[in-house]
Order: structure tokens, then sequence, then C-alpha cells
């Protein structure tokens, strides 16, 4: 098992933690974080792109004019696609954008995520936030602690403290294990783990 310098909020060495190598030192396959990454975003579209058919327009009922004898082309309503304010023909409408994958392979890429931090050195387990109130400056000078300009935090539970107190703050994410995902922890350049949390993730991916 590797070894993990555990921190205080101070960025001091306070302990060590072992981390399991069946999350830990899983070998990355790219493509697979790949295919998770896409399969996340796609079900975060909102899919409310919408425009009208040519039934759909208001108007349109009357022939704008009659059909020979004008030397013009023959039309019988203003809602025609080919006009200037017409309808459109094959226009997006509202759709599902969403599908899903094993949850073999979710959990597979959420261990080679896990293992890729780890591995870049950019992995940090701390012992406590320290967070008594919901303020963004105590909360930004956490991170300042690290040097971190940009950090995902997870944390045991729901920690409103620590979400709320980071709402304000460009380039940093508070979830608990259960929000633990790939999207996420890629996005972010640093992955702070708390160190309750450890045994929660564990007991999540090591099913």
């Amino acid at each position: 098992m590797a070894v993990c310098d555990v921190v205080n909020n101070q960025a001091e060495k306070v302990g060590e933690v072992e981390l399991n190598d069946a999350l830990f030192a899983v070998e990355v396959n790219t493509g697979i974080l790949h295919e998770v990454v896409c399969m996340q975003r796609a079900n975060r579209r909102s899919g409310n792109a919408s425009t009208k058919t040519r039934g759909e327009l208001r108007g349109g009922g009357a022939k704008p004019w009659r059909q020979k004898g004008t030397g013009r082309a023959r039309s019988g309503t203003r809602n025609s696609p080919v006009w200037r304010g017409g309808g459109t023909v094959f226009g997006p409408k509202p759709r599902d954008y969403s599908y899903s994958m094993p949850k073999k392979v979710k959990r597979l890429a959420l261990k080679m995520a896990l293992s890729a931090r780890l591995s870049e050195g950019n992995l940090v387990v701390v012992e406590d936030l320290g967070l008594n109130e919901i303020k963004t400056k105590d909360f930004v000078t956490v991170m300042g602690n690290f040097q971190f300009d940009d950090c995902l935090v997870i944390t045991m539970d729901n920690d409103e403290t620590a979400s709320k107190s980071s709402r304000n703050a460009t380039g940093y994410k508070v979830l608990p294990v259960a929000g633990l995902n790939v999207y996420d922890i890629l996005k972010y350049s640093k992955l702070m783990l708390v160190q309750n949390s450890i045994a929660k993730i564990e007991e999540r991916l090591l099913v």
C-alpha cells in the first residue's frame, strides 16, 4: 500500500495514512477516462433548444395570392419554410442527450482518476479543514496555505460550512464522497481528501 502524508490546515505534516492500492495504484487508461467524461458532459446537457415548424407558427392560414395568373410562383401559406420568417424544417426540438455506461466501467474510471492524481503528486490528505463558520476568507486562507490555485475538496458527508465558504472562491469546489466523479477530479489540478473521507471512498468503490 502507498503511504501518504496527512497534513493539517496549515499544510504541516501531522501523520501518515495508508492508501489502498486497489484504489490509488490502478493503471490509467485515458480512453476509459475520456468515455466517462463524455458521458457525464452529455448527461448534463439541458437539451432545451427548440425551433418552430410551419404548423406551430402564428398565422399563415390565408393563401398569399391566387394560384394562377399573377406570374409569381404558387404559394399556399406565408409560413412556408422557403419564406423569410417561415417555419424551420429540421430544426432542434427538446431532447434527452443522456446515456449510461456499465457501473463497473464508471467505478474503474474513478479509481483511475484517483490513481492519476496520486501518481502526479497532486493528491493531498488533510486532517481537517478547520472551518468553524461559513466564511470565504477562511476557506481561501486554507487553500493559500497549500498554494493551491484550483482544487477539488472531498469531505466525508455534505459539509455545508465548507461548501458554502467555497462558493464565492474561484477555482475551488467542495463535494461529499457521494458526489465524487471523474469529470470534477480531472477538471481541477489538485485533489484534497479530508482524512475521514478515505474510508467512505473505499466503501463506495471496493464492492
